[in-house]
């Protein structure tokens, strides 16, 4: 099928800036949200585009994360939203692991409006942000450096595994449609699964590109964490599964 005009401006959004909205779509070419719909839906038969709730991702290997400078720009207003969601439900003088993700250090920076926290991390950035506060306490796991600031290894595990705290904020790659949490390193999950299992409450931050996103490595099923905070409603599989395992969503 030969793509329309606007097909080829939608697929190059997409594929520059790895998710689109609907709205902002329609916005930008002047058109219907029923339209800007019937163009993500022909280019997602093509294998071209992955439809998402409420817009569009490009289609990107289940093998490989996008960059993280082009994560960090990605969904930027629904990660804010989320982060003051979570940050919120976070008492003073808590405890809480925070992992590798774009999302949880937009929670780092909202939870520095709390007082006297301490933190356990193996993400570089939000160790930076959190450490500026003299009355929080802030541990960085240690282990192998990446690129993008997460630190991973079998030290990092070990070494999560010696506490127990009150919160863990956690972020994800992709959730697929059985409940699966998916990300791309082993290493990573690893990690994220030591913090899931040591923590008294687990909550799960993921933007609404994250439901359907295919990523290989599964790290457990999504009925693990206590509470879900996403932008948009999930699949209605989905939200059955969190109905029946009285998970809690939290839609910002």
């Amino acid at each position: 099928m030969t793509l329309a005009p606007r097909q080829h401006d939608i697929l190059n959004l997409a594929r520059e800036r790895g998710y689109v909205s609907i709205d902002e779509l329609a916005q930008a070419f002047a058109v219907t949200p029923q339209t800007i719909r019937r163009d993500i839906n022909q280019l997602a038969e093509q294998g071209l585009l992955r439809r998402t709730h409420g817009g569009a991702a490009s289609e990107a290997s289940s093998t490989q994360n996008t960059a993280y400078a082009m994560r960090a720009g990605q969904m930027r207003e629904e990660k804010q939203r989320i982060a003051e969601a979570i940050a919120a439900h976070i008492p003073d003088h808590a405890s809480v692991f925070i992992n590798i993700g774009t999302t949880t250090e937009a929670i780092a920076r909202e939870l520095l409006k709390r007082k006297g926290l301490k933190v356990i991390t193996n993400n570089l950035h939000v160790a930076a942000q959190l450490s500026t506060r003299a009355d929080f306490e802030v541990l960085l796991a240690g282990g192998t450096v990446r690129s993008d600031g997460g630190v991973v290894g079998q030290s990092t595990v070990d070494f999560i595994k010696q506490f127990r705290v009150d919160f863990a904020l956690v972020g994800i790659s992709g959730i697929d449609e059985d409940g699966s949490l998916l990300d791309f390193d082993y290493q990573e999950v690893r990690v994220s699964q030591a913090i899931i299992d040591n923590a008294r409450q687990v909550f799960l931050a993921a933007d609404s590109s994250k439901f359907g996103r295919n990523a290989v490595v599964r790290l457990g099923s999504i009925t693990l964490v206590d509470r879900v905070f996403t932008d948009a409603a999930p699949s209605a599989a989905i939200s059955r599964l969190l109905a029946e395992n009285k998970v809690h969503l939290e839609l910002v």
